[in-house]
């Protein structure tokens, strides 16, 4: 059985560390370098890097700053944001990422998760998905947010799986930085309708509610921010507890 991942994530907004509430409300979480080798250090799984305003002040993803990160950290390393193009791409695993993320332009373009798939191979392609619950329907917002368009989440998560997406980031707009828990119920949908890796993202607030991701969630990885930016759950005693539940983990 392959272990659960635990994955710290740190959203990126002029070259800091930021979290917020339901997308909006941000303040200071520190410096994304020195995060990234604590958390590499404390036994995190991956790390996942988000410069959250490229995508809209049209500009590229801060390759220094990966660069940087890259050099202190020891696990794989994912980063997104304002990535339009394989030239992108290119540019983020030279400065040493492991893998991508993209999010709005794969909206705008879905054929570019075509081409990233078939120029740097499905492993290295992760599609995030921020999605909120309008009458009853989860639906796609893109632009940090900001934009809802047509698409439905579940439909478009089949697409991306098609189209070469070798994973799922999945945010719950409507959990995003409440604590009060993940998505359980969309993240299990997603894992029972697709063959890829789900990434549950957005709530997380106690060591139960990681626990519930895995087991009701059925997720195949567990991303958080602020419980782990502002030392409420630490990565060693979290994984404790999860093996604890018997849900496998990387100790």
């Amino acid at each position: 059985m392959l272990t659960k991942r635990i994955v710290p994530c740190l959203d990126i907004k002029n070259g800091r560390t930021v979290k917020g509430v339901n997308f909006v409300d941000l303040r200071d979480a520190g410096d994304p370098v020195e995060l990234a080798q604590i958390y590499s250090e404390a036994g995190a799984d991956e790390l996942v890097f988000l410069d959250i305003s490229a995508t809209e002040e049209r500009r590229k993803t801060l390759a220094k700053l990966v660069l940087r990160v890259a050099e202190k950290v020891n696990i794989p390393f994912t980063v997104g944001g304002g990535i339009a193009s394989v030239e992108d791409v290119d540019i983020l695993l030279q400065n040493g990422a492991d893998k991508v993320s993209v999010n709005s332009s794969a909206v705008r373009n879905p054929n570019l998760i075509n081409e990233l798939s078939a120029k740097f191979g499905s492993q290295c392609i992760t599609v995030a998905i921020d999605a909120k619950q309008i009458d009853g329907e989860w639906i796609v917002h893109l632009v940090g947010g900001k934009v809802p368009t047509e698409l439905n989440l579940f439909a478009w998560a089949k697409e991306v799986e098609q189209r070469g997406a070798g994973e799922i980031l999945f945010t719950s707009m409507d959990n995003d930085g409440t604590k009060d828990g993940f998505a359980n119920e969309a993240l299990a949908r997603l894992s029972r309708e697709l063959n890829i890796p789900i990434i549950a993202s957005g709530g997380a607030g106690n060591v139960q509610h990681f626990v519930d991701s895995f087991i009701d969630g059925k997720a195949d990885a567990a991303l958080a921010a602020s419980v782990f930016h502002f030392k409420e759950i630490e990565i060693k005693d979290l994984k404790e507890e999860l093996k604890k539940n018997k849900i496998p983990v990387r100790l």
